[in-house]
């Protein structure tokens, strides 16, 4: 690269942080630090007590004697956990290796049964899974008599919440409805409707996260842990929904076909698993984050500082591809200037993280949430309206699907529905079970259920999310489907100087190429065939408005909707990625005498060295990011999930064993990924780089219990924490 270009590169690094140093040193002036508390964490155990003034190193954890009855307490819930967790796995690995068999069947409105299960009855069987734990867990812990009340506190705060966010969604349809009359009857022009939604909403995230800026250490890490189970379950969904799920999954469904619903089934059944295996437990911890488990649980600076790096790593990927979203959507929809936009919205971003912490992340991401789904919902249920004359687009699109199997045989085409028209059967089921694993083991996600106030609490956030989620993810085949139905039936086989308006208006954003001039791979007949259409996977949702010629204030929800999938996710990110250095690498292990003002000092300058380092990497536009993103399910499944459940569910591990557990199975992945990046051809059983992790996942699995097996047993304490860690 040039001089130049660097040069420039420095100039814009000034530019932005100084930009942002100076706001956020203002904000820091309006709003002093916030002040230690001893917390409202409801454990029975002796919490560290560091104030703003200590210099003391804090006394280790003492955790109580387990209950006589806890043995017995265990079992039942083992005998529980076993048969559920054989549903989940059989409930995803049956439809696909059955599919071709179960595809000639059709069901409801011309679904083939097999891609029916995968697109939908397997996530519908994940749902009534969770609740199934739940309502047998809440029964055996009033068995045992460990299911105390909702305190009357907590009701309160979920009542006053509940209404807050009806109050919106039903402000948001309104003002959806004044838009769409503005625009048809006064002719608003559509830059101006683009510019108020964004105007609109940023300022909305920005007051929320002014009002509800964190006071304590923690309202700062864990929100207090006031948030109730179905607002936490809004937050974490939403926190989960990035901009990948909201613009590029549906086109890579329409891209790939039966083989992209391993997408689907793998981001919503690591969440069966964060219930029976992770989420109780952890907020029975009851401390910040992560990586305070794993440096209790194994003792030694060395655990908690891989798993510090392991969640920086990342959780940075991720952050870095949420800021690209916000950039191709500020310059698509807004025309900004590519970096401007990434501007722009890092700022929004650091409006909530910087300023208020987890608390005012938890309450904004509730509200980006509901505009992200609706945006989601809203133009494929009006596109389903006007090409099936029903407003349900996730039980219409199976004619959608019946048409596109019509149109492909008149076509000569290969079938959208049949399974592993391009995948091994081997790489779709390593694919999904990463997902799913690394979904489990997302640190971002798993520090979410220290927010919530009971044990009980922690259950049903993961089942509201799941709902959450699945409102979305049950909508996307519909999203591919109606697409290519519409495209098949509107665009493939007619001439190319007379296709409709909106393929002209995408062909010059770059999204979609005609490529019928023999010098770019076509016939030249004037005929656009199937092969000469190249189609970007973000085109399917930001293109829908326009296909069901919906008004520009539509396009406008579907920006917002993008911008708050990125948004949601890019504030749990940062925080994550600040406590793991300030919390856990530099309190924790450097220097445990450091006050509460300095930890929150060095918390914000890590989120916004962070935010800038994201910025840069975005404007660089590297097209490994996308690549990048998958590798992060991969190393959490392969890294930290093994050693969280081995250390719930196995007493004898020991820290040796999760160090070396760790780090074997980040080498193998790693390994495994840079052997097939470099050489594409090579592989094992057809199974890619995305889904490397298969690999690591079982090297630390015997690794960790191998070393731990022939190494010393942990110490006592480490005992009363599994234990303790066990019952509500």
């Amino acid at each position: 690269m040039s001089a130049q270009f660097w040069l420039g590169l420095f100039q814009l690094f000034l530019v932005v942080g100084g930009a942002l140093a100076v706001s956020l040193f203002i904000i820091d002036r309006l709003f002093p630090p916030v002040r230690q508390t001893t917390g409202s964490d409801t454990a029975n155990v002796r919490r560290l007590r560091i104030g703003p003034a200590s210099t003391a190193v804090p006394p280790p954890l003492r955790w109580p004697l387990a209950p006589a009855w806890l043995p017995q307490y265990w079992q039942e819930n083992l005998r529980l956990v076993g048969p559920l967790l054989v549903i989940w796995l059989l409930s995803f690995v049956l439809p696909v290796v059955l599919s071709a068999p179960l595809n000639q069947i059709s069901i409801l409105t011309g679904f083939p049964l097999g891609y029916y299960m995968s697109a939908q009855g397997t996530l519908i069987c994940f749902v009534v899974l969770i609740f199934v734990y739940n309502w047998r867990m809440h029964i055996l812990d009033r068995r045992y008599g460990v299911d105390p009340p909702e305190t009357p506190d907590a009701q309160q705060i979920r009542r006053r919440y509940s209404l807050r966010y009806l109050g919106f969604t039903i402000g948001l349809l309104v003002l959806l409805i004044v838009f769409i009359i503005l625009e048809t009857q006064f002719r608003l022009p559509s830059f101006l409707i683009d510019w108020s939604f964004l105007a609109l909403t940023i300022g909305l995230y920005a007051v929320i996260g002014i009002r509800s800026r964190a006071d304590t250490l923690d309202a700062y890490y864990v929100a207090e842990r006031k948030v109730p189970g179905i607002l936490n379950g809004l937050a974490t969904g939403s926190d989960w929904m990035s901009a990948a799920s909201f613009i590029s999954m549906a086109g890579a469904l329409y891209l790939l076909g039966f083989e992209g619903l391993a997408y689907i089934t793998g981001w919503t059944g690591g969440y069966v698993l964060l219930v029976l295996l992770l989420a109780p437990y952890l907020r029975k911890f009851g401390q910040y984050t992560l990586v305070d488990f794993i440096g209790a649980r194994y003792p030694g600076a060395g655990a908690r500082v891989i798993a510090a790096v392991l969640s920086i790593i990342i959780c940075f990927t991720y952050v870095t591809a949420q800021v690209t979203g916000i950039g191709i959507i500020m310059s698509r929809f807004l025309g900004l200037n590519y970096m401007v936009g990434v501007i722009v919205g890092l700022a929004a971003v650091l409006l909530c993280s910087y300023l208020g912490g987890m608390k005012a992340i938890t309450w904004t991401q509730g509200v980006q949430g509901i505009i992200l789904v609706f945006a989601y919902l809203v133009p494929v249920t009006w596109l389903a309206f006007k090409l099936t004359g029903v407003a349900l687009p996730q039980v219409m699109y199976g004619e959608a699907l019946s048409n596109i199997d019509r149109l492909e045989q008149a076509q000569g085409l290969a079938s959208y529905v049949a399974p592993f028209n391009d995948w091994s059967i081997w790489n779709y089921l390593a694919l999904s079970l990463c997902l799913m694993l690394g979904t489990a083991g997302m640190p971002h996600i798993l520090v979410r259920f220290y927010t919530v106030p009971t044990v009980r609490d922690s259950r049903s956030s993961v089942a509201w999310a799941l709902v959450w989620i699945c409102v979305l993810y049950l909508t996307a085949p519909a999203y591919a489907a109606f697409s290519r139905w519409e495209i098949l039936s509107s665009v493939v086989g007619r001439p190319v100087a007379g296709l409709p308006e909106w393929t002209s208006r995408w062909a010059s954003t770059g999204l979609l190429k005609i490529a019928d001039a023999p010098e770019v791979g076509g016939n030249g007949d004037g005929i656009l065939q199937y092969h000469e259409l190249q189609i970007d996977q973000d085109l399917v949702v930001l293109s829908t408005p326009e296909i069901a010629e919906l008004p520009s204030t539509v396009v406008a929800l579907v920006a917002a909707g993008g911008m708050a999938a990125a948004l949601s996710t890019a504030d749990g990110l940062l925080m994550v990625i600040a406590s793991a250095t300030v919390h856990d690498i530099y309190h924790r292990t450097l220097n445990p005498r450091a006050s509460s003002r300095e930890r929150l000092l060095l918390g914000r300058l890590a989120i916004l060295v962070v935010a800038i380092l994201a910025a840069l990497t975005a404007l660089q536009r590297l097209a490994i990011i996308v690549q990048l993103v998958a590798w992060a399910f991969s190393f959490a499944a392969a890294t930290i999930f093994p050693v969280l459940v081995l250390g719930i569910f196995w007493k004898r591990t020991n820290s040796r064993g999760a160090v070396a557990g760790m780090i074997s199975g980040f080498l193998v992945t790693a390994s495994y990924m840079a052997i097939t990046y470099i050489l594409p051809e090579w592989t094992l059983f057809g199974i890619s780089s995305s889904a490397a992790g298969i690999f690591g996942l079982p090297v630390n699995f015997l690794v960790t219990w191998l070393v731990s097996r022939y190494g010393p047993p942990p110490d006592p304490e480490v005992t009363a924490l599994v234990d303790y860690v066990r019952y509500p």
